[in-house]
């Protein structure tokens, strides 16, 4: 008897420690998503995917950024670094560089080669993100983990991954395969060139895009043929059914395909690919998946929140969700492994659509508010000082400012003050006052957390709820949408997690996007990374 009571104990001291083993962590990034969606659609999605994550996990159902500006870049760049881009350096996904004199992405490496291709697309490298990831910190804590990253867009793929990733792999849009480049790898790992050479992409094109279901039901949506929506190629209206097959012409076919969700189910194939071949979650250790759906923004700035072709993409991927949570309990097995899914941000309406319905919002041309500034300057100063402006920031001609011996200061308050005196401009700041400012309101905060000197203008400003900024209007200047604001439209995004010692609950408390790494951290037994500044999601802990 009491052999059977010690035979019974060990089993079960065994069984406790395989259920408390995380094998594999795995983060989703859904890009453009919006945190309705989970509800909108909620009611058409099957029990496998977003349903399985919300309803058996934990729904923070209060998750915002906590600073501006809200792009694909930078949100990566906060969600594995636990901070913001005043300390990861990841401002924008592109910005001006005064050393080089032009634009720059935050991924581009002119010093590395692409691996897979010919192309020019594999030029690309973590370098200019300024601190550690959570997958960094699990490469130097334990060496032998395995992080494998993956996107359509590169920086969905780069910055998650981190300096130390094993493979970080993008879509290649001259060839449809996925690269990498030489700061990784001298060459593609055997997997990953046979998944290649299936040339899935060109068999999605031979495809018609049509509604998941009848599409009489989609009634979460507008109108198929909506005013607000741009044209594909080769389609003379926004509406479905999309003949891929007519529609794929010449080099811009592969632009064509990320347009649609078959490149979700190719990415999900990647996914699955990496999973079984890289053997994550199969050895003594805990491995790191990152998967970025970037698909969904693509079709979001062309047909907006409202649309039919988003409410399908998203009942498709939800689909794929399910199909990559089926992958994991085979491969890792139930209950050894955790998922995260979030939002890198999500998008205001289509502001033609809020100025045609009496609501705020609407397109703000800069162009010419521009061209009137460098006029007053000119007046004033005798010389054009503005060297560059984009994405809300205006920079300055050091060189000729420090050439004539003129007042920088003076300079920055001068043009302050005509931005502020713009329509639609709700706050405007320098740079000088965000970084003596020890503290300030809500909309100070968000815009300091966002600004890192060496990369931002001179003069940063923010618009009103709403507005989207333009440089002139066109033709097709009412169609489509985007983001960057600090705004709750584009601010709040679905964070939801799911998998061993996750509990059941929601969260509705606020927490900030930064809150992810540090949490991560406790579940991986790791120190947090570098410029970490969130905190950790405790009731997500301690279970």
């Amino acid at each position: 008897m009491r052999l059977l009571i010690i035979s019974i104990l060990i089993s079960f001291q065994v069984f406790s420690q395989e259920k408390n083993t995380t094998k594999v962590v795995v983060g989703i990034v859904v890009d453009q998503m919006c945190y309705d969606y989970l509800y909108r659609f909620y009611d058409k999605f099957g029990d496998g995917g977003f349903k399985r994550l919300m309803n058996d996990g934990t729904n923070c159902r209060s998750t915002q950024y906590n600073y501006v500006p809200t792009y694909t870049g930078p949100g990566h760049a906060s969600i594995y670094t636990g901070t913001t881009p005043e300390n990861h350096g990841i401002v924008d996904n592109d910005w001006y560089s005064r050393i080089a004199g032009k634009e720059v992405n935050c991924v581009s490496n002119d010093s590395v080669q692409t691996v897979g291709s010919t192309s020019l697309e594999g030029k690309c490298a973590p370098t200019r993100l300024k601190c550690l990831t959570i997958t960094d910190q699990l490469k130097m804590t334990y060496p032998d983990s395995r992080v494998i990253a993956m996107s359509i867009k590169n920086r969905g793929a780069i910055l998650p991954g981190g300096h130390l990733s094993d493979g970080s792999y993008w879509f290649d849009y001259a060839t449809g395969d996925f690269i990498t480049s030489t700061f990784y790898a001298k060459t593609l790992p055997s997997w990953v060139a046979n998944f290649n050479k299936q040339d899935y992409p060109q068999s999605f094109l031979n495809q018609t895009w049509s509604t998941l279901y009848d599409i009489k039901t989609y009634t979460e949506s507008g109108p198929d043929n909506s005013p607000y929506e741009h044209l594909l190629p080769g389609k003379t209206t926004p509406t479905f059914p999309y003949d891929l097959k007519a529609m794929a012409k010449g080099k811009l076919r592969f632009d064509l395909f990320t347009s649609t969700p078959f490149a979700n189910t190719y990415l999900t194939d990647f996914a699955i690919g990496a999973l079984k071949n890289e053997l994550l979650g199969k050895n003594d250790r805990v491995d790191m998946l990152c998967v970025s759906y970037s698909t969904p923004d693509i079709i979001g700035h062309a047909f907006g929140p409202q649309s039919v072709e988003i409410e399908d993409t998203y009942l498709r991927l939800d689909k794929e969700i399910e199909r990559l949570l089926s992958a994991l309990d085979k491969e890792v097995g139930t209950n050894q492994y955790v998922v995260f899914l979030t939002a890198d941000h999500a998008v205001v309406p289509v502001p033609q659509y809020l100025v045609d319905n009496n609501l705020p919002g609407g397109s703000v041309y800069l162009t010419e508010a521009m061209k009137e500034l460098n006029g007053k300057i000119y007046s004033k100063y005798g010389d054009s000082l503005i060297i560059n402006n984009s994405y809300l920031n205006i920079y300055l001609n050091h060189d000729i400012i420090r050439a004539k011996n003129l007042d920088k200061t003076a300079i920055c308050d001068f043009v302050k003050q005509e931005v502020a005196s713009w329509k639609h401009v709700k706050r405007v700041y320098t740079g000088d006052e965000l970084l003596s400012s020890a503290g300030g309101d809500y909309w100070t905060e968000k815009v300091k957390r966002g600004f890192h000197p060496a990369e931002c203008g001179d003069i940063i400003f923010i618009l009103e709820p709403g507005y989207l900024p333009h440089g002139t209007e066109t033709a097709t200047s009412e169609r489509g949408t985007s983001h960057g604001s600090g705004f709750s439209y584009d601010s709040h995004v679905p964070l939801l997690w799911y998998g061993n010692g996750i509990p059941k609950q929601q969260i509705f408390r606020p927490i900030s996007i930064t809150d992810i790494t540090p949490t991560l951290s406790h579940i991986l037994k790791v120190a947090f990374p570098s410029a970490c500044t969130g905190a950790p999601i405790v009731e997500l802990l301690g279970q």
